[in-house]
């Protein structure tokens, strides 16, 4: 399985007054990396793939640690856990090498902005995420 890793810079703004990035802001860091993961390393050419919208249908934030800021950005990696017909469950983990700060997930939901529903995801799409869908756990 692939990880899409995404390099995301800290801004002094994403502070709050306790002097650590605050929760909030790592929403923003989780959308960046899936926007750069969905929408830039999607199928290029004119394919059709990620090209529509999506919505957030679920967020889950496990606030591990805080981070301060610095000028080293931080690492965000996302992975696929789950593809149903018409979701899909984005795990991340914002990180350094040595360090993880927060674990997440989110649900997402294809989106058709014309209709104004929820679609279906196409063949093309599972092909891509199946690339960085995490195996199983082994059965005890």
């Amino acid at each position: 399985m692939a990880r899409h890793i995404y390099s995301c810079p800290l801004r002094w703004s994403d502070m709050d007054a306790f002097g650590h990035v605050n929760n909030v802001v790592f929403l923003r860091y989780l959308e960046e990396a899936r926007i750069d993961f969905m929408c830039r390393l999607a199928p290029g050419d004119g394919s059709p793939s990620f090209s529509g919208g999506s919505v957030v249908a679920r967020h889950e934030i496990d606030y591990v640690r805080p981070l301060v800021h610095r000028h080293e950005p931080v690492t965000v990696e996302s992975w696929v856990t789950k593809i149903g017909a018409a979701s899909l469950t984005i795990a991340y983990e914002i990180k350094d090498p040595d360090q993880v700060y927060v674990r997440a997930s989110t649900v997402v939901v294809p989106y058709n902005l014309e209709a104004e529903r929820p679609r279906r995801i196409s063949a093309e799409e599972k092909l891509f995420l199946q690339k960085y869908l995490a195996e199983e756990p082994a059965a005890a």
